[in-house]
């Protein structure tokens, strides 16, 4: 892996005020720690530092960090990367002192290749699970990316970290058996459309019609009154 180069300015002010001013003026804070270095805050040109994190190696770049004043730069890599919510510009970074000789954690991104045989036989997609696992390796031995093949993947078909590449120098610290890619059926979901039911034109008038024909049949409650009511008899008087 290649290295680059990055200016530094010892900072000696400090606090939210003084960092949105270092911001304006084209310089983002950050602080240096690790092997064999005490913390020391400093600041970096934002243009400077995007090129650093910008180049095949990505967030992995080995950094040769050269601050003011002391002898000679340090090796880095730049871990902590806060960014700012809405343009999306570093707001502040960690420069960690490392070592050619001594493994360091890093996250790498994951390249899938290959278009499987899930998706052009069976119509399937591609989900993907995980875009990158952690590592652990030497600064040297960090890939920038590790690619895998998927054209083989049927439907239902998956890979795991397990399944991954062997590389050389790099062990691979994430569970073997942690999904990273699959192929699936998407799934359609089938809304119910509510039905708006329209009575048939003169069904009104025909259930009108059977219940005036019921009112006819009936008896007039005068007359069911009178058909109830017991006969009087009248007694002859001698």
């Amino acid at each position: 892996m290649d290295q680059v180069s990055l200016r530094a300015e010892p900072r000696t002010e400090f606090g939210s005020r003084i960092g949105r001013r270092l911001r304006r003026t084209g310089a983002v804070p950050a602080v240096l720690y690790g092997r064999g270095v005490e913390a020391v805050s400093v600041a970096v040109d934002r243009r400077e530092l995007y090129a650093a994190l910008h180049t095949e190696a990505g967030t992995n770049a080995l950094i040769n960090l050269a601050v003011t004043g002391t002898k000679k730069p340090f090796l880095t890599v730049a871990r902590e990367i806060q960014r700012h919510p809405v343009r999306g510009e570093i707001a502040h970074v960690d420069f960690i002192s490392i070592s050619l000789d001594e493994e360091i954690h890093a996250e790498v991104a994951l390249e899938f290749v290959g278009l499987p045989i899930g998706v052009k036989r069976d119509a399937g997609i591609v989900e993907t699970i995980r875009n990158s696992v952690n590592i652990s390796a030497l600064p040297l031995d960090i890939p920038g990316h590790i690619t895998f093949d998927i054209s083989h993947l049927e439907v239902n078909m998956g890979v795991k970290v397990s399944e991954l590449p062997v590389l050389k120098g790099v062990r691979y610290l994430d569970e073997p058996e942690l999904d990273l890619v699959q192929v699936i059926i998407p799934r359609i979901t089938i809304e119910a459309v509510p039905v708006e039911v329209v009575p048939e034109e003169g069904a009104e008038g025909v259930e009108g019609a059977e219940g005036a024909a019921g009112a006819a049949g009936a008896v007039p409650a005068t007359e069911a009154a009178k058909g109830t009511k017991p006969t009087k008899t009248t007694k002859e008087t001698d």
